[in-house]
């Protein structure tokens, strides 16, 4: 018999969690509502609602073709287990008829954050569409039990969350399950899904878990992570997630699932179990060996190292500086990188740092008080219509970031009358070409690797769009120089600077009696600025061996010089 003994159950539970703790942001250990589906006869209705009504009173969404119903022939228990029966069979309902029945149950239990286990053994046939997933407790569909009362939200604003569903992809192994989130910033054939091959659908169970917090939303076969939805960026759009869900179970029939084949008699789920987990025991414990310091530093972004110790498994972690705010998570004892982005260069950061449980017990040396100044960001921009191959009809903008030993090349298509635009970055000689990643509209990235500073990189990018493709020119780039330092005049200005490589003293000479100088090093750091006469000379003996970048703005310009310090 699948049952188990409580001490037996228990004791599983203990290994599973061990088992999933370090990937797992949260771990729930109390069971707070279950069906085991151990009494004969009718789905027990203290736990389940059958959902019956047609939501636009003719059909149900997605084109399927079934009547939900709350027969027994459709739903019912026997020898441990729930059996939902979609079938072929006219019936009438709400003055409609339709040739096939099924059961659509939902649970008379919401609740917020926590994880769902459900050990079923899902049907395989073609046309049909068995589901495990949730809704928002507040969605205003005709029929659901809690809309009566709560439904004060549409879909997809109230989300949805499906651990499982099987059927409706048709270029899949027949094994295959996808667990799928629907938000108002993605819905219907939605981003935000993962799936995985399990084992012989048809005739084995298998344990289809979820496990909720409020970081993140893990999906779980037979205790095996295989998808986490977790968005940057928590709001009403991409995160509905913070409001109290109920379970649904059902197998609908046709809509998106595969054409029903005329030899179609039946399809059953069979589910053992459904158990719900979450921590009602109140955790008073707060994170203890906080620490917090700063990592790597760029113009544009300064990495913070956190870490703290908790019993809950998982420590929070929020971030203010000025008017900005940043949070993250970490296992436990484990160390976490949180990088803060788009910061102004040369400039002094506060960054105000508190870490917690999911509890909300704090640290109790909350907050640590961390100041970074950023660098001045290496990097030349430029705009151009002149096309290799194809046309603008605008152009297009192009950036050369240093980063440590990385080149972070962004360009933009400023043409507004392409459409469906791509972007593959080509590298001159020796020929390659890569996709490049979108950012945002028309906005390309790509960052290559291992560069050596002072060496002369050239490269471009192919837009390719509906109806053709445009070419930019090869744009060449110095890594390690900062062209925001001044524009360089397209004349050859014959000053001179020697020797370079230098040891000790640069000589300069100059078209002007009055130069402003400024010598930068590899990170942008001004190291001098000085008025120089048209000959006159800087005493590099005391800096260390590296690359730096001298500017001379006169009369005549600005020009840029590399200086190789030996």
């Amino acid at each position: 018999m699948k049952k188990m003994k409580s001490l037996q159950f228990f004791f599983l539970l203990f290994l599973l969690s061990q088992t999933c703790f370090a990937q797992l942001d949260v771990i729930y250990n109390d069971l707070v509502w279950s069906d085991e589906f151990n009494t004969v006869g009718a789905v027990n209705s203290t736990n389940w609602h059958h959902q019956t009504q047609l939501p636009n009173g003719s059909g149900w969404n997605n084109n399927e073709v079934q009547h939900y119903t709350n027969l027994s022939s459709n739903s019912f228990v026997d020898g441990g287990y729930l059996h939902i029966v979609a079938k072929k069979e006219p019936f009438t309902d709400q003055g409609v008829t339709k040739q096939y029945t099924s059961a659509r149950l939902n649970s008379k239990f919401a609740f917020k954050y926590g994880r769902v286990d459900v050990r079923a053994k899902v049907p395989v046939a073609a046309g049909s569409w068995p589901a495990i997933w949730l809704l928002g407790k507040n969605i205003n569909e005709a029929g659901s039990y809690f809309a009566s009362n709560y439904g004060t939200t549409g879909w997809p604003a109230c989300g949805e969350i499906d651990m499982m569903e099987y059927g409706i992809f048709p270029t899949q192994n027949i094994n295959y399950i996808q667990s799928t989130l629907h938000t108002p910033s993605s819905n219907g054939n939605s981003v935000n899904n993962g799936g995985i091959i399990a084992s012989d659908l048809a005739n084995t169970y298998h344990v289809y878990s979820m496990n909720w917090s409020p970081n993140r939303i893990t999906f779980l076969l037979d205790n095996v992570i295989f998808y986490t939805y977790e968005p940057a960026v928590k709001n009403d759009s991409t995160w509905p997630f913070d409001k109290e869900q109920f379970l649904l179970l059902n197998v609908a029939m046709g809509g998106w699932a595969a054409p029903i084949p005329s030899s179609f008699v039946s399809a059953t789920m069979d589910i053992d179990y459904v158990r719900v987990y979450q921590n009602t025991t109140v955790d008073t414990q707060a994170p203890t060996n906080f620490t917090a310091s700063v990592g790597a530093i760029t113009g544009s972004t300064v990495e913070l190292l956190l870490n703290a110790t908790d019993n809950s498994g998982n420590v929070s972690y929020n971030v203010d500086y000025g008017t900005g705010t940043s949070s993250t998570f970490s296992p436990s004892g484990v160390q976490k990188s949180l990088v803060i982005t788009n910061l102004a260069q040369n400039t002094n950061y506060t960054f105000s740092v508190t870490a917690s449980d999911i509890t909300g017990n704090f640290a109790v040396n909350n907050p640590i008080v961390l100041n970074a100044t950023t660098s001045t960001i290496i990097q030349c921009t430029g705009t151009s219509n002149i096309a290799q191959q194809g046309s603008f009809s605008t152009g297009y903008n192009h950036t050369f970031e240093t980063i440590g030993t990385d080149v972070k090349i962004t360009f933009e298509l400023l043409d507004t009358d392409k459409v469906g635009v791509i972007a593959y970055l080509w590298k001159q000689s020796p020929f390659a070409e890569t996709q490049m990643t979108n950012v945002s509209g028309n906005i390309f990235t790509k960052t290559i690797t291992g560069q050596t500073i002072g060496s002369t990189i050239s490269y471009g990018v192919k837009f390719a769009f509906a109806g053709g493709l445009s070419v930019t020119k090869y744009v060449t780039y110095v890594v390690g120089s900062n062209c925001s330092l001044g524009t360089t005049t397209m004349s050859e200005l014959q000053q001179i600077i020697y020797p370079n490589p230098v040891e000790n003293t640069l000589y300069l000479q100059l078209l002007d009696q009055q130069n402003q100088i400024t010598l930068t090093d590899i990170t942008g750091r001004i190291q001098m600025e000085a008025q120089l006469n048209a000959n006159d000379s800087i005493d590099m003996s005391a800096y260390k061996s590296g690359i730096y970048f001298l500017t001379v703005k006169n009369a005549h310009g600005t020009q840029n010089y590399k200086v190789i310090k030996r």
